[in-house]
């Protein structure tokens, strides 16, 4: 597979970090096997998730496919840059497709990046997870490894103003020990094990996290159970089912 666009996409979004001054912590990148397909889980608080959690791949070398809802791709600017990184559209009205070459570029050896919550986590807490994640790999026969990203909600998240020229944020990359799901594992509980290893890690990426609010005003970023004023789990999906019904 041709990779001309992502290298120099790597190395700009380096420079921009550098620039920045975006103090990122990646720990665990060992477990992401250097050669052969892989499939990396990972929560999801930020717009940006995508481009630090594929950061955690690159002390291994590795380019990671990450799946994205269509309208990515259709956009006039991030589109070109997507399929030319070969990135996987997900359209949730026809998902086997995306699902197939997901699987396909497993089996040749790739490694795919999945938000399995779906959507942005309103309480920076783990939601319900599909099971796509856990199914592709089990199906291709290739570790699921969990990952848990904290700090990129301070950049860009939903519901809140972007702010990507923000300088010295700190940003944790937690790569956790490799899953083997097997075909015949049952999904739900492979599921259960990957929800609570994912939100085990986050639960340590908050703990471990070098800074705190600096004022009433930034406590947002910090959810309810640590003392934030982030919506709670339960007022979370009650706005993620209001925007839906919009």
């Amino acid at each position: 597979m041709s990779d001309r666009v992502y290298p120099p996409v790597i190395a700009t979004a380096k420079l921009l970090f550098r620039v920045l001054d975006c103090r990122i912590n990646v720990v665990g990148a060992h477990h992401i096997p250097r050669e052969g397909g892989a499939v990396l889980a990972s929560n999801h608080v930020s717009y940006l998730d995508f481009i630090f959690a594929g950061f955690g791949a690159v002390p291994s070398k590795r380019l990671v496919r990450f799946m994205a809802k269509q309208e990515v791709f259709a956009n006039r600017f991030a589109g070109p840059l997507m399929r030319g990184m070969h990135h996987i559209p997900v359209d949730r009205s026809a998902g086997l497709a995306s699902y197939r070459e997901a699987l396909a570029a497993l089996r040749s050896g790739e490694v795919v990046g999945i938000f399995p919550e779906a959507t942005i986590s309103r309480s920076f807490t783990v939601k319900e997870l599909k099971s796509g994640a856990n199914r592709l790999a089990a199906s291709a026969g290739v570790p699921l490894i969990p990952v848990a990203l904290w700090g990129t909600q301070r950049l860009w998240t939903k519901g809140r103003p972007r702010t990507l020229t923000k300088r010295h944020v700190p940003v944790t990359i937690l790569i956790g020990e490799p899953m083997h799901p097997q075909p015949r594992d049952k999904h739900d509980a492979v599921n259960a094990e990957l929800h609570k290893r994912i939100q085990e890690l986050l639960d340590q990426a908050q703990q471990e996290y070098p800074e705190k609010p600096s004022s009433e005003d930034e406590r947002w970023w910090q959810p309810a159970h640590l003392g934030g004023t982030a919506p709670t789990p339960e007022e979370a999906a009650a706005l993620d089912a209001h925007a839906r019904e919009d």
